[in-house]
């Protein structure tokens, strides 16, 4: 969450990628063909953890000039991976509305590194993806809401801890609210805690790289990235398999 050496690994900043990837891969579970509707639940904190890794790597990239280095490099890999998943994303869940988290994730970037930087670029390309956020969002998973988390995530970041629970808001705007609140009037204990959920992860994100920091867990690096197509290819062999 300060700035760093970029060459110098963030145990903390690791951790809660591995633990974001863990939630994703719960809440796909869910459509292996059991009854594992609760893991919808651990499955809102993933989207949030990696919008919250986003906002501490463009805190964290800097060179010695207190310039950021690698963002396009950044954007690359997530334009990449967005169109090497959507086929396996397609074949594994069952008649999606949006296209994959990629491209959310990617115009959130734009978003976030336009607000961040005042060259006339950066301020250009974020607004532009503003503008195809709010045009597109019915093809985007979590929508406009969704592409704004990181920018909201990237304010937070050095404030005091409840701060937090503003993107808290955003989060939960960015999933089926409509969904759930009516869910939850009529007692539904997944849609209660799932509305909890969503307004805490970011919370419990930055509490998390809080208590984590200094710790060692095996470095996530830029192959990581083809864990989320493969990913669904695995779940869809079990599925095949049950």
């Amino acid at each position: 969450m300060l700035k760093t050496d970029n060459r110098r690994r963030d145990g903390a900043l690791d951790a809660l990628k591995w633990l974001a990837l863990l939630s994703m891969v719960l809440d796909h579970l869910r459509y292996v063909g059991l009854s594992l509707d609760w893991l919808y639940v651990p499955g809102r904190l993933a989207f949030p953890w990696f919008c919250l890794a986003m906002a501490v790597n463009l805190t964290r990239v800097v060179d010695l000039s207190g310039h950021q280095v690698g963002q396009w490099r950044y954007l690359g890999w997530l334009l990449l991976f967005s169109a090497l998943s959507e086929i396996p994303y397609r074949l594994f869940v069952p008649d999606p509305d949006t296209l994959n988290v990629l491209p959310t994730l990617a115009l959130g970037l734009l978003v976030a590194r336009g607000w961040q930087r005042p060259r006339r670029l950066d301020r250009g390309l974020g607004l532009l993806a503003l503008v195809l956020a709010l045009g597109g969002s019915e093809w985007l998973m979590f929508g406009a809401f969704g592409v704004m988390l990181p920018l909201a995530l990237l304010l937070v970041l050095r404030r005091p801890w409840y701060f937090s629970l503003l993107p808290g808001a955003l989060c939960l705007a960015a999933n089926q609210w409509q969904t759930l609140f009516p869910a939850a009037r009529l007692g539904n204990w997944v849609a209660t805690c799932g509305i909890a959920a969503c307004l805490l992860a970011p919370l419990l994100g930055v509490m998390l790289l809080r208590a984590l920091r200094g710790c060692s867990v095996p470095a996530m690096r830029r192959w990581a990235y083809g864990l989320y197509p493969l990913h669904f290819l695995l779940l869809l062999a079990l599925r095949a398999a049950l």
